[in-house]
């Protein structure tokens, strides 16, 4: 534990030493007020824009050290077992290899009816131990396979059962995105999922992942980061802005932009007043409709903001996602119960230890690896 905490922190040293990590609350609401304003004096039209796009992507890629990390195909060895029927939805639990030797676990939320294709959903989740089995992220993935999406649901590196690394892990930005990236693969390798109608939601630091996701990868059609994106705050966390994807020798940018970069494909900012995402209806969200202005798309870019909220993904915010979603996927909202607003309350939660993946009767893979160092070693970041 205290190598890896060193080798973490002689990491983010170096790379703070050059100037190129942007942590945390790195501006001031009015310094990123002014640096939005300039960004967007560097572009006029959709030619300048897509450069400047092309920039921001080139640099999350070089940030992270995306080439290093292998580009598996297919091979995901899934583990899957204890169907449960539920009312109307199948809940399973999943783990696939990201890589040999690694693997991530989660559970699918499918609907209950069989033939044809459905949507899908990758439902990434925020920092804490054991999100992934709580009431919020049970609660949207089963609505969801409900109104006809194949949901997965998969754990944050080193919580829930992610045990093969911390989180403090230094390249967690990198591999949680490949890891996401893996999980896309999947589901589009299924028979049951309709290539053209893929989106992805989490919260905090899944809707970190979600964007960043988003911004490498075009086969996720629909997007709805919820209570994260800000001009002036990056992620407080290693796997948000601890590799330097947002400041490079020859370009700054921040989250903003990182999420404009899904344009013109539908996305959908949801905020609240008593986080970093409060400025977001006069500093983010005019920015991003700026963007989806140039491709004639500006219906396509939304934000729902909660002002007497709080940083969560509660039920408020959920059935915005459920509308979003719900439209931009040709996803069956009649199929949830509403009365005054949308009932969740058909939704059974499991036990957490029933949504486990691994147990006595399913061990984890006798190959799989272990440490941050030799999980590290096997990717190339030694």
């Amino acid at each position: 534990m205290r190598i890896t905490f060193f080798i973490l922190m002689m990491y983010l040293c170096a790379a703070a030493q050059e100037g190129n990590l942007c942590v945390g609350h790195y501006w001031t609401p009015d310094q990123a007020n002014l640096k939005m304003k300039e960004f967007a004096s560097q572009w006029n039209d959709l030619e300048s824009w897509e450069e400047r796009a092309l920039i921001i992507k080139e640099g999350i890629k070089s940030g992270m050290e995306w080439e290093k990390i292998p580009q598996v195909t297919g091979n995901f060895n899934p583990i899957i077992h204890s169907q449960r029927q539920m009312e109307g939805y199948v809940v399973e639990n999943i783990a696939i290899e990201s890589f040999p030797g690694f693997y991530i676990t989660g559970n699918l939320y499918k609907p209950t009816s069989s033939g044809g294709k459905f949507a899908a959903i990758l439902s990434p989740h925020g920092h804490l131990p054991d999100k992934r089995l709580r009431e919020d992220v049970q609660t949207r993935a089963a609505v969801f396979a409900r109104m006809g999406a194949v949901v997965f649901a998969y754990d944050m590196l080193g919580f829930g059962e992610s045990k093969q690394v911390e989180h403090t892990i230094p390249i967690a930005l990198a591999l949680q995105t490949y890891n996401s990236k893996r999980v896309l693969d999947y589901l589009l390798s299924r028979d049951d999922v309709d290539a053209n109608r893929v989106g992805m939601t989490g919260g905090s630091g899944g809707a970190t992942q979600t964007f960043m996701l988003a911004a490498l990868d075009n086969r996720i059609k629909v997007v709805a980061p919820v209570v994260q994106i800000s001009a002036h705050f990056f992620g407080g966390c290693v796997c948000e802005s601890g590799m330097p994807v947002h400041k490079g020798e020859n370009h700054q940018t921040n989250n903003v932009e990182i999420a404009a970069l899904a344009a013109p494909r539908p996305l959908l900012l949801v905020s609240n007043g008593a986080d970093w995402t409060r400025n977001t209806p006069i500093i983010e969200y005019p920015y991003l409709q700026k963007v989806y202005a140039l491709y004639n798309a500006e219906h396509k870019v939304e934000n729902v903001h909660l002002p007497s909220e709080k940083h969560d993904y509660g039920y408020s915010k959920r059935t915005a996602v459920y509308n979003f979603f719900g439209n931009h996927l040709q996803l069956n909202l009649g199929a949830i119960p509403y009365e005054n607003g949308y009932r969740e309350d058909f939704v059974t939660l499991l036990d957490k230890e029933d949504l486990k993946v691994f147990n006595n009767e399913y061990p984890i893979p006798e190959d799989a690896l272990k440490g941050n160092l030799t999980i590290m070693k096997s990717l190339g970041f030694d």
